[in-house]
């Protein structure tokens, strides 16, 4: 079989067309049957939005089979990991995998790709190197990949990228970023580092809750658990937040920083804080007990999100 070289990716300007101004982030898809993820993939898209993103961890579904799960269920919407963790596979798999995902649906995936955190790469056996080398390291041994399906692109590809030198390196040797864990400070410093062009796709957290108190509980509760990365706690330094700020789940100062809180007014004026900064794009990721409220408060925040 004659061996095919990738054609070029997508530009900057089509992919923001596809991605569209806000889509959806959810991690809860990753530990859900089956059956109800299908169900839930059809109903966001049913609801107009029109980008699922979905994570991937070491006790949650595979990145490229969770996305093949969902590209099967529905028929419009794009489909991207945020993040596909490199050290799952090697360049030649992530490479071609993507490549697979894209002809079989259309151009319908985006693979975001990420160095993960230490503690889920070393409890799977591998050694944390240098998260900037190995992952420029990474991007080289993709570029060499070479496969023999018929593709019509090279699936677009986004960096998971925080601090300046993996931000620099989306810039260069990706379509763009996909910064988790941040509030719009972040990303108008994030656009300012990578310049006009790349593709700016942060993640917000929201609570759809009035309360203030019960707020910022469920909003700590989610804090707490990314508050124990380096990776977050070091681009939150460089943001100006300090060792109080990190205590206890996050001071209100951090909480209310991260997790956009109220109702869905006051979510979609934060979802236009990160537009107003330079996003492209921006994936609200709904914090509730289940899949069944997530989509509830999805319903209810389409309006004000999505007008």
């Amino acid at each position: 079989m004659t061996e095919r070289t990738r054609p070029p990716t997508v530009g900057a300007a089509e992919l923001r067309r596809r991605l569209g101004r806000t889509g959806v982030w959810l991690s809860s898809l990753a530990v859900t049957p089956a059956a109800r993820v299908r169900k839930a993939a059809a109903e966001i898209e049913e609801l107009g939005y029109p980008t699922l993103w979905v994570g991937e961890t070491p006790t949650g579904r595979e990145a490229f089979t969770h996305s093949a799960l969902l590209l099967s269920a529905t028929e419009r919407l794009e489909v991207a990991t945020g993040i596909a963790n490199i050290y799952g596979r090697d360049a030649v798999a992530a490479a071609n995998g993507a490549a697979t995902l894209a002809e079989a649906w259309d151009r319908r995936f985006v693979l975001g790709l990420g160095v993960s955190h230490k503690p889920m790469v070393t409890g799977r056996g591998h050694e944390y190197s240098a998260p900037l080398s190995y992952m420029r390291d990474y991007l080289d041994a993709m570029s060499r990949t070479s496969i023999d399906v018929p593709l019509a692109e090279t699936p677009p590809l986004l960096l998971a990228a925080l601090r300046r030198g993996m931000l620099e390196l989306a810039a260069e040797r990706a379509q763009g970023a996909h910064p988790y864990f941040v509030p719009p400070e972040h990303t108008a410093k994030a656009r300012e580092i990578l310049g006009p062009d790349p593709v700016l796709a942060p993640e917000q957290a929201v609570v759809l809750e009035t309360d203030a108190g019960r707020a910022r509980e469920i909003a700590r509760a989610y804090t707490a658990a990314y508050l124990s990365l380096p990776n977050y706690v070091n681009n939150l330094r460089d943001l100006g937040f300090s060792d109080d700020d990190f205590a206890d789940g996050g001071s209100d100062r951090l909480v209310d920083a991260i997790v956009a809180q109220g109702d869905p007014e006051k979510i979609a004026k934060r979802i236009r804080a990160h537009h107003d900064a330079g996003a492209d794009h921006v994936c609200v990721q709904p914090l509730a007990d289940s899949v069944d409220l997530q989509l509830e408060h999805l319903r209810l925040l389409a309006p004000a999100l999505l007008a």
